[in-house]
């Protein structure tokens, strides 16, 4: 028979749909690409790129490439190996309904879960917006002045309490009380933080062990982990008398019922917001919440979201107080925690938006009658129930009933918590159902049902709340459905985020999130794990986590894995405590010395001072390359004491330095380790190992390289890798013995482990053939866009072979000079032809540092090149006198759609103001503000919601 088509069977592999996900570029635009860059192979490309001297003689290799379908269900397989009974363990983490709005419009929405960190306000709007609202929920819960828009977790947010008042106490003392009430989780990560700073932990009740004046803080848990509702106010009265600063961990829901820690007299409230809508997801990520009186508003750590004006004078907002921000303090900074979590911030703000006041006082009201209705029943069976006064949280004294107790609820499928050997501890939350009360009954052998008790208040008189809160019009909106999805919509749509443009951020790698990957962190098996479940429920998420780890340490070289860091930063200081660990153990612990290039990541000076090291600053030369003959002096000076040196590779100048092995060299011969930050390993996947190099650790941005998405500024995860002898001195955790051999520095064991599904998938679909091809189209698209600017912009640093690696700085000043225009201008005028601004001044002031990461196509490439040329061009016209100085389309960027209304008086036409090259027609992304006045949000800093009245003046 004759067929009319060629049928010739093809030898497409699945591997190519895994390359063709992931890299933009087909194979014949790289043909294109590798011809502007001068190379007649993308083979000849990386030779010239990557030092012979570093790399990788072993490809990776775990097996074949899967389909989509054959990792779906991998992944489906591995979840279902995960048990999920109802977990009434508490400790900070609960059950919670995400409702299906927010789940769908918000969590699986591209639009909120791929847009970068909110440092162009312009483009940032709506998830501004969502924050400020968050920032407001918070103050009005808490009864606090000023509140951050989110931090990692309920424990690294008290550990930065504590840091944070002994930075504004007025107190002399260095010892910090920790009320015995706390969760054990926070009690170990303060004690973690304040170890390294020579701080003393003193632990107890607080009603009996404290004495104000030995201490520079305290910090009350509110409702405790027992379950105890006390009223701390006199105590913080005589805290403050000697000049101490109160802390109160509180419970938001709570806080719907009970009297604020504000009206106490607090001067600082931390805690989860997980229960507003968040799932549990066996740890994280969930958004922690940091609030403060005014007084301390310049002191706190983290993001501030605030409220300014644009150029046309109509309200905006924006980052507020920027210089707070890490990577500029450098080695004065006190904190490194620039991380937030950003969308589960807004999921829980926009939780609050759907419920209103009303809502969230029935969901807590609902959740206390569930708790008193458990607790009579309890009591009817002669057990003693403690507290007498709880919201949610009960403890049973079982005696040598224990074992049983506990066994006998997990076949009645449900968790409780273990306390010591003769209590078990029950927390209710919002999923909790009749059925579940009933199950635990049975467990303590009881047959009873919910109907026969009738419950009342078991809050005390004295700390039922009074005060409104949630009063601000937005969270009385009209909460159908159809309005609902309306407000995230639009809010969705002011922002510029990945699924509408590239994001050529250069050290933030801003590539695919592949839906795929994205499916399985809302199943059910993932994200309704308790992340202290007994280990049996979870050998899904074991097994996950361990075949990433192995991956991980085939990727870097490293011989073990810690995934309890929850962001870059956090990874960074569990690195270096890892270091510092290892030198105590050698006897070693003079050993403080840090060496770190003016280079190197901003975090990274912040990381060392929070691990008690002393910075030593390392000169670059002009090349862009660390001075080899200022670090060997340096190591030499402080042989004697050097613990480590922090270095970016490839460099945070985009080049492979060729000098880095002698660098290793140096700091071992001199007895100190070497950390690597990983935030560049997207340049290095498949290519070059750090373990092989010489370095001993390196975090890992999974949120980077390994495709988790950026979610407006978090989530995140930053796992730590090592070298065999650092091993034993990986982070443990309370509550799981063995996990490690050092303090524990996230909230979970396994960080933020509900996105791990992300990357673990991602190492699954591509195979260690594709990641290895990935890196590769990295550097080729990097090196294709600084061919193609050639000329039109300086290239800062390139390796001798005049190459870049997976990103490139171009030099914007000349501009600044010759024309008036500065980097703001440029970035500013990026936004009109719909692109965000690559990474502005940063390592160098006044300049671009621009990745395209392999995800980008040829056509998008293209596109940004355009717009950068074209800027190129306006610049010319004002340096040739044909275009005005001050009144020119980049000084006047971003244009607005109400710039094509009105009159018009400007020296250009509106065409050229809002359709610059680079912009679409038809699709074009409008920012819904001008140029957002900076200096005015810092003078006049309001950071909550303001009343509706304001909006109308603004705009007058």
């Amino acid at each position: 028979m004759s067929l009319p088509v060629d049928f010739t069977f093809t030898d497409y592999k699945p591997y190519d749909f895994a390359n063709r996900r992931h890299i933009g570029p087909s194979p014949a635009e790289m043909d294109e690409m590798l011809k502007v860059v001068g190379y007649p192979s993308l083979d000849a490309l990386i030779d010239d790129t990557v030092p012979a001297s570093i790399r990788q003689t072993v490809p990776l290799a775990w097996g074949p490439a899967m389909t989509e379908r054959e990792a779906l269900d991998k992944l489906r397989e591995t979840a279902n190996r995960n048990q999920k009974l109802v977990s009434l363990i508490g400790m900070g983490y609960y059950g919670t309904i995400t409702p299906p709005v927010i789940q769908r419009n918000i969590l699986e929405n591209p639009a909120w879960y791929t847009a970068y960190t909110p440092y162009q306000p312009e483009i940032s709007q709506g998830r501004l917006e969502a924050l400020l609202n968050y920032q407001t929920m918070v103050c009005d819960l808490t009864g606090l002045d000023v509140a951050n828009a989110s931090l990692l977790d309920e424990a690294t947010a008290a550990a930065e309490a504590m840091a944070m008042a002994e930075r504004v106490s007025k107190s002399k003392a260095k010892t910090f009380f920790v009320d015995e009430n706390c969760h054990p989780q926070t009690i170990a990560l303060i004690m973690t933080r304040a170890e390294p700073l020579g701080w003393t932990v003193t632990i107890g009740n607080p009603f009996a062990d404290l004495d104000p004046v030995d201490v520079f803080g305290a910090i009350f848990q509110y409702p405790g982990t027992y379950g105890h509702v006390h009223d701390f106010t006199g105590l913080i009265a005589r805290l403050h008398q000697t000049g101490a600063i109160a802390i109160v961990a509180a419970d938001p829901l709570a806080l719907a019922l009970l009297k604020s820690p504000g009206e106490m007299g607090a001067d600082i409230a931390i805690g989860s917001t997980q229960r507003f809508g968040v799932p549990v997801g066996y740890g994280g990520p969930h958004a922690a919440y940091m609030a403060v009186k005014d007084a301390h508003k310049r002191s706190m750590p983290g993001r501030l979201v605030g409220v300014s004006v644009d150029a046309r004078g109509n309200r905006a907002y924006r980052l507020s107080l920027q210089t707070r921000e890490q990577h500029i303090r450098r080695e004065k900074a006190t904190s490194n925690i620039c991380t937030a979590q950003v969308l589960l911030a807004v999921m829980a703000s926009m939780y609050a938006v759907f419920h209103g006041p009303k809502g969230i006082k029935a969901i807590a009201q609902s959740v206390h009658k569930k708790t008193v209705r458990l607790a009579m029943g309890l009591e009817k069976l002669g057990y003693r129930v403690e507290p007498e006064a709880f919201f949610d949280t009960i403890t049973v004294d079982v005696g040598k009933l224990q074992g049983i107790i506990l066994k006998t609820a997990v076949a009645e499928g449900v968790n409780l918590r273990k306390i010591g050997d003769d209590r078990i501890g029950i927390s209710l939350d919002e999923r909790s159902r009749p059925v579940t009360l009933e199950a635990v009954w049975r467990a303590f052998g009881g047959d009873f049902e919910v109907s026969a008790f009738d419950p009342e208040y078991r809050l005390p008189e004295n700390l039922l709340r009074t005060t409104d809160y949630l009063t601000h019009p937005i969270f009385h909106m009209n909460r159908a459905e159809s309005e609902m999805t309306r407000y995230i919509r639009r809010l969705a749509d002011r922002d510029l985020a990945l699924d509408r443009a590239m994001i050529p951020l250069g050290s933030c790698t801003m590539k695919l999130n592949a839906t795929a990957e994205m499916l399985p962190i809302t199943w059910p098996e993932f994200s309704e794990i308790h992340p202290f479940a007994p280990a049996d429920q979870a050998e899904g998420y074991r097994h996950m986590i361990q075949d990433l780890a192995d991956k991980l340490c085939q990727v870097t070289g490293y011989d073990a894995v810690s995934m309890q860091p929850n962001s870059g930063a956090q990874g960074e200081y569990a690195g270096l405590l890892t270091i510092r660990a290892y030198h105590e153990a050698r006897g070693e612990a003079h050993r403080t010395v840090c060496l770190i290039p003016t280079s190197a990541h901003g975090t990274n000076p912040a990381s060392a001072q929070m691990a008690g090291m002393t910075v030593v600053v390392v000169k670059v030369s002009e090349n862009g390359d660390i001075d080899m003959d200022d670090f060997r002096s340096k190591a030499e000076a402080y042989a004697d004491k050097l613990s480590c040196c922090m270095i970016t590779y490839p460099s945070t100048h985009g080049v492979f330095e060729e000098n880095v092995r002698e660098i290793c060299e140096i700091v071992h011969t001199h007895g100190g380790q070497v950390y690597m930050d990983g935030a560049n390993m997207n340049a290095m996947v498949g290519l070059a190992r750090p373990g092989d190099i010489g370095s001993d650790v390196s975090h890992l941005n999974l949120h980077k390289t390994f495709c988790i998405p950026h979610g407006g500024g978090g989530p995140g995860m930053g796992p730590i890798g090592v070298k065999a002898h650092l091993a034993p001195y990986l982070p443990g955790h309370p509550q799981v013995p063995g996990l490690g051999g050092t303090g524990a520095v996230s909230a979970a064991p396994f960080g933020s482990a509900s996105i791990l599904p992300i990357s673990w998938s991602y190492c699954l679909m591509m195979g260690g053939e594709g990641l290895t091809q990935a890196t590769k189209v990295a550097i080729l698209n990097a090196n294709y866009i600084a061919a193609r600017l050639k000329g039109a912009f300086d290239v800062l640093y390139t390796s001798s072979k005049g190459r870049v690696a997976h990103e490139c700085i171009i030099d914007t000043r000349p501009l600044a000079a010759s024309a008036g225009v500065t980097v703001d201008d440029v970035a500013k005028r990026l936004i009109d032809s719909g692109f965000h601004a690559p990474t502005m001044s940063w390592p160098v002031a006044g300049t671009l540092m621009i990745e395209p990461t392999e995800s980008e196509t040829k056509a998008e490439l293209d596109r940004f090149c355009e717009a950068m040329l074209s800027i190129r061009e306006e610049a010319r016209a004002i340096e040739e006198g044909r275009m005005d100085r001050e009144n020119n389309p980049l000084k006047n960027a971003p244009h607005t759609v109400e710039d094509l209304v009105g009159e018009w008086n400007r020296p250009y036409s509106r065409e050229q103001a809002c359709f610059p090259p680079g912009a679409f027609r038809v699709d074009k992304y409008w920012s819904s503000v001008n140029r957002v006045d900076n200096v005015y949000g810092d003078r006049n800093l309001v950071c909550t919601c303001p009343p509706v009245e304001d909006y109308a003046e603004a705009a007058e």
